[in-house]
């Protein structure tokens, strides 16, 4: 029988995908602080809130293995988080208007006492969208938490000119990247 992860994550999302893929898993939430740091990169970023979130686990459940991820919406060099109101949600997809920018997610995989970790980097091109098509996303309340405030797997789906990439990893999870860190562990798929 397939060992059973702890998924660092209440993100449905996440969840589903790791469903989608047979993993046997449970939920512990981590609860970290997500600020960046002064003058963090991206890719530091979202490698350093996975390994935290994996670890805040980890000190939870120190034999089991854990897994974590982070997700971030890089335009121009900036990390968009998720909206601090529908205002901010509203300035934001306004300027992803038109233009493309980057979905950065980090895997990260605790497991027999080695850390794995793994990145994966979606370049993501938005159609040019009309104030109302935004108003009419964020009446959806879609929105609220996701960060770039935006989901692709919902009503913003349509948004999406091009992306070249993984879609997964813009949902929140880059299934290819967590199989194979779930394979160097030697954790197999139900």
């Amino acid at each position: 029988m397939a060992e059973t992860v702890i998924l660092a994550s209440k993100s449905p999302r996440r969840a589903e995908l790791l469903q989608q893929i047979g993993l046997r898993f449970e939920v512990i939430a981590a609860d970290i602080d997500e600020t960046p740091a002064v003058n963090e990169g991206a890719q530091e970023y979202v490698r350093r809130m996975a390994v935290e979130k994996a670890m805040a686990v980890v000190a939870l459940a120190p034999n089991r293995a854990v897994l974590a991820a982070d997700t971030s919406v890089i335009l121009d060099g900036e990390i968009l988080g998720k909206p601090e109101s529908r205002r901010h949600a509203e300035v934001m997809l306004s300027r992803l208007s038109g233009r493309s920018h980057q979905v950065m997610t980090a895997v990260a995989l605790y497991a027999g006492g080695t850390l794995r970790q793994a990145l994966a980097v979606t370049e993501v091109t938005f159609a040019v969208l009309s104030p109302a098509q935004i108003r009419a996303y964020l009446a959806t309340g879609e929105a609220d938490d996701k960060a770039g405030s935006y989901g692709i797997q919902g009503a913003a789906g349509y948004f999406v000119q091009h992306l070249s990439g993984s879609y997964s990893g813009v949902v929140g999870l880059p299934l290819y990247e967590t199989a194979a860190l779930l394979s160097e562990a030697g954790i197999g798929l139900a």
